[in-house]
């Protein structure tokens, strides 16, 4: 973590910020640091400069919107990167825990009702890395990795046919619920990184895999969650590509973990890949958490 500080340090500098003091919140693909003063810097990946400034405008628009979100400090305006890894900067948020799928769904919605906005978002891309992690899977056989290839191309192919649904909306992009932080008063949306334009379904439809495929959601936790949305986002034509897509992206991770290591990880992605494949009967998979 050496070096996270001392690039945090940095950072602080360059934003007029204090960092004497700072303590590690949680260290992954982005690291969080908090400061003093009540804020928190969300260290990006490198080459992640755009996304970390379209996070920032996200959070801006929100807040002018009256949606409860974390909010990025204002008085610095964008992401500094120093060694090319955007660093930005929050209000720290109350004392809090993850939302449940019925606390998440009613900011789901209010989300999805909102105008779209002038802002860079681009549109929903599904399939984005899914090649690189195909390619990268060490612990695949050759037989395996073209089958998950050919898998990619029919999906991408359904994809682009998909049946119409309802209009376009900006979508949270990763809406679970430790995206969403409750607070004794107030549940705030967090982390905007993959905040894009798309089908209202594909943020419902993580906690339906969640049911259906995980079996992690119990029944009366789902049943809330679409009481609380107004809807259920199995009943949309499109469900099952929404769905087939979601569980090859997480199939993927898995895969990807289990190159990292194989030991904690190799057999739960070959039981993803089993199921994909129709091996392991159906649904729900008992699929656990990976990463």
């Amino acid at each position: 973590m050496e070096a996270s500080r001392t690039l945090l340090a940095r950072a602080c500098a360059l934003a007029g910020v204090g960092a004497a003091g700072a303590t590690l919140i949680r260290a992954g693909e982005n690291v969080l640091w908090r400061l003093p003063g009540g804020l928190v810097a969300r260290i990006g990946r490198e080459g992640q400069t755009a996304a970390a400034a379209r996070e920032l405008a996200v959070a801006r628009w929100l807040a002018r919107c009256g949606v409860p979100a974390v909010r990025p400090l204002e008085r610095v305006p964008g992401p500094v990167a120093p060694d090319g890894r955007p660093v930005t900067f929050w209000e720290e948020l109350p004392p809090h825990r993850p939302g449940t799928p019925a606390e998440l769904a009613p900011l789901l919605r209010r989300l999805h009702g909102l105008p779209v906005p002038d802002l860079p978002l681009g549109r929903l891309d599904p399939f984005v890395r899914l090649p690189e992690r195909i390619d990268g899977a060490v612990t695949l056989d050759g037989e395996q990795r073209d089958w998950l290839r050919e898998r990619l191309a029919g999906l991408r192919a359904a994809w682009a046919d998909r049946p119409a649904g309802p209009p376009e909306a900006v979508l949270h992009g990763d809406a679970w619920g430790g995206n969403l932080a409750v607070t004794s008063g107030t549940h705030y949306l967090l982390d905007f990184e993959r905040t894009s334009l798309g089908p209202p379904g594909w943020d419902l439809t993580g906690t339906a895999v969640g049911h259906e495929t995980f079996g992690l959601v119990p029944a009366d936790e789902y049943a809330a969650f679409c009481a609380a949305y107004g809807a259920d986002v199995r009943d949309l034509p499109d469900y099952p590509l929404l769905r087939d897509v979601r569980e090859l992206r997480v199939t993927c991770f898995a895969l990807q973990q289990a190159a990292a290591d194989p030991g904690r990880y190799a057999a739960p992605a070959r039981h993803r890949l089993a199921c994909l494949r129709g091996e392991r009967g159906p649904r729900p998979w008992g699929w656990t958490a990976v990463g």
